[in-house]
């Protein structure tokens, strides 16, 4: 008897009752958001007078959602015209519009771009891989640093010290950053916190 147990409990059950079905895993969250994002646009096509069936989706119906997208958007950026141009931290409010940040914007297009790839469309037809996305997503960058007078600049890698310097760190994905860089560059806007 305890053999037999023992053995079920190796195999595990023989028979599978009806109430004992497993649900499928939870998806992460970026599946979630990669999901919700993709039902966004879907939605948004078929409310655009005519409707826009996916297969016909360009990179033109892309930009128009960017734009569209804005008027959600929680991130200040100053017009040339107001004295806080430029101004990471400005004293007081404006009347400037709220955007979505660029960061959010890339973000967005990377999880459309794999959705679209994982419904069945074609990587050679991608809207959200087109060159115009990237000029679009580009211009934001650059439009938002001045704005908000906090550069989007890539970090140029500097070389391994090596042994017993403390300068450089290697992260666990192999990527190095400059420490004493990194704590300049907070200490310059005003702390570790979110420059938003």
């Amino acid at each position: 008897m305890s053999s037999e147990r023992g053995k079920d409990i190796a195999e595990g059950p023989s028979r599978v009752n009806p109430g004992d079905q497993q649900l499928p895993p939870t998806p992460s969250r970026y599946e979630s958001q990669k999901r919700r994002d993709w039902n966004t646009f879907g939605q948004y096509l078929k409310n655009q007078r005519p409707p826009v069936p996916l297969s016909q989706c360009n990179c033109n119906h892309v930009l128009d959602f960017l734009r569209y997208l804005d008027q959600f958007g929680k991130t200040k950026v100053h017009l040339q015209g107001c004295m806080f141009y430029g101004q990471p931290e400005p004293p007081a409010p404006c009347t400037c519009p709220l955007r979505q940040a660029w960061g959010s914007l890339d973000a967005l297009i990377g999880r459309l771009r794999a959705a679209y790839e994982e419904n069945g469309g074609s990587p050679e037809t991608n809207p959200f891989a087109s060159g115009a996305i990237r000029v679009y997503l580009r211009e934001v960058r650059e439009c938002q640093a001045k704005a908000r007078g906090i550069p989007y600049k890539k970090k140029k890698k500097k070389p391994h010290q090596g042994k017993g310097g403390i300068t450089c760190e290697k992260e666990s994905n192999g990527r190095e950053y400059n420490m004493i860089k990194s704590i300049e560059d907070s200490a310059q806007f005003g702390g570790f916190g979110l420059l938003y």
